[in-house]
């Protein structure tokens, strides 16, 4: 199997499933979460991914189990993927972000430095590449891409190489991208790939993971029930900040009083949190599993506050596409 989810068993304790209810897994990838989640409880759960190859799997696992469905289509658009099959209200949604080792583990993909392959790395297959962002972006945008989303200390010198290389030969291939960056770096961190940083970054931006996440976090609020329950593993440390600040935000936690300013109105918090401080994987599953070395899980439950009794909708759905 080319596909091990990270913390499952923190995820399940956090999204709990209960009989009857409806919970979406709404980064699909290679079905993991999806099938923990079915064999917890009698419960539905509802996929969705823009990626064709984990669509394609979730219609697999949808023959298997009546009780799942897979929906196609990108997880910041949750409502209208919902919509989509009868799905107003739910009762749980996952978030585990970043990429699959499905996308990492095929070469034709584009996603990994390990393995030679075109520079695509785009998870719905449409739109510019990871190569076309490379060829299109001058050099202090590049550097900026590479510091906001890469977090990487020497974005300067690797942009700066980028752009003299490509003034003579366009960028096709992963391999060839990895070696421009191996030889601008100075250093590195041990056991980690000087390129790990920069490919990080052009994924995210090409597939605008941050702006997914933010749809999804606000989409979150009205389309769980309440005592919904909203877990999101982050890979990222502006992920992890990110889906912090809303919950704080959702919260009222993030109100902070000063004598200098005038009092603000209460307001009921929307949601809190059930899990706070982040969660990380043991040593153990560290060692089995290299790729959950970064992972970090945060898990809120959505209160009452602003759901009105004409607001309890259908949790039916139809047959999906």
């Amino acid at each position: 199997m080319g596909h091990e989810p990270v913390l499952l068993a923190p995820m399940l304790a956090a999204l709990s499933p209960r009989p009857g209810e409806t919970l979406v897994d709404a980064t699909f990838g290679g079905g993991g979460y999806a099938r923990a989640i079915l064999a917890a409880a009698d419960c539905r759960v509802i996929g969705i991914d823009r990626d064709p190859a984990a669509v394609a799997r979730g219609r697999e696992l949808a023959r298997e189990n009546p009780r799942f469905r897979m929906v196609p289509g990108r997880f910041g658009d949750m409502p209208s993927a919902l919509r989509s099959i009868g799905v107003d209200r739910v009762d749980g949604i996952v978030l585990d972000l970043g990429v699959s080792s499905f996308q990492l583990d095929a070469a034709e993909r584009g996603f990994s430095f390990r393995h030679d392959g075109p520079i695509d790395m785009r998870m719905s297959s449409e739109g510019p590449s990871a190569a076309d962002l490379l060829m299109r972006c001058d050099e202090a945008e590049l550097a900026t891409l590479f510091r906001r989303l890469g977090e990487e200390p020497e974005a300067g010198r690797v942009a700066k190489a980028i752009v003299e290389r490509r003034a003579t030969k366009r960028f096709a291939r992963t391999a060839d991208l990895a070696a421009v960056v191996a030889s601008a770096k100075r250093r590195h961190k041990p056991g980690r790939d000087p390129a790990t940083l920069v490919f990080q970054a052009l994924r995210m931006a090409v597939n605008d993971e941050l702006g997914e996440l933010e749809r999804a976090l606000e989409a979150s609020v009205d389309l769980l029930r309440p005592e919904g329950r909203l877990v999101v593993v982050a890979f990222h440390s502006a992920e992890d900040r990110m889906v912090k600040r809303f919950v704080d935000r959702q919260s009222g936690r993030d109100r902070a009083v000063s004598r200098h300013r005038p009092p603000r109105e209460q307001v009921a918090p929307r949601m809190v949190w059930s899990v706070r401080k982040t969660v990380t994987a043991s040593a153990e599953e560290v060692q089995r599993n290299p790729r959950s070395r970064s992972a970090r899980l945060r898990a809120a439950v959505r209160t009452d506050a602003g759901i009105g009794v004409d607001e309890n909708a259908d949790d039916g759905w139809r047959a999906a596409a």
